[in-house]
């Protein structure tokens, strides 16, 4: 499937690099995204994640419909009381999926966040 990147709007992964992800001409270890904006994140690790790592996120007005946790290279699951404590839905999967799950949501314009580990 390709995705037609004219009909994106806002920040979109185009690519890996160095086991970060490349966003319009910066390249991210750690990445926070919205519709709005892309910026670097120095994630705690996974086991210690709480709400407060997802503020500039949960800040957005209107807030995401939900967001992509991407885990790094592997798939794991966070502390279970994370997602009972986010004002939002968590999808989690490894960060090269969730990525691409960006690409694709907001293609069809979908008021999402992510935050990706780094891949390394």
């Amino acid at each position: 499937m390709k995705i037609d990147r004219t009909r994106i709007e806002g920040p979109v992964v185009s690519g890996f690099s160095g086991g970060g992800f490349r966003v319009d001409d910066n390249v991210y270890l750690g990445l926070l995204i919205t519709p709005a904006r892309a910026e670097s994140w120095t994630p705690p690790p996974l086991e210690a994640l709480t709400p407060e790592a997802f503020a500039p996120l949960a800040a957005m007005d209107p807030q995401p419909e939900f967001l992509l946790l991407g885990t790094g290279s592997t798939l794991r699951r966070p502390p279970p009381a994370l997602e009972a404590a986010l004002p939002f839905g968590i999808e989690v999967m490894d960060s090269r999926a969730a990525a691409r799950a960006w690409g694709v949501l907001r293609a069809e314009l979908r008021w999402i966040a992510a935050a990706l580990y780094p891949l390394g």
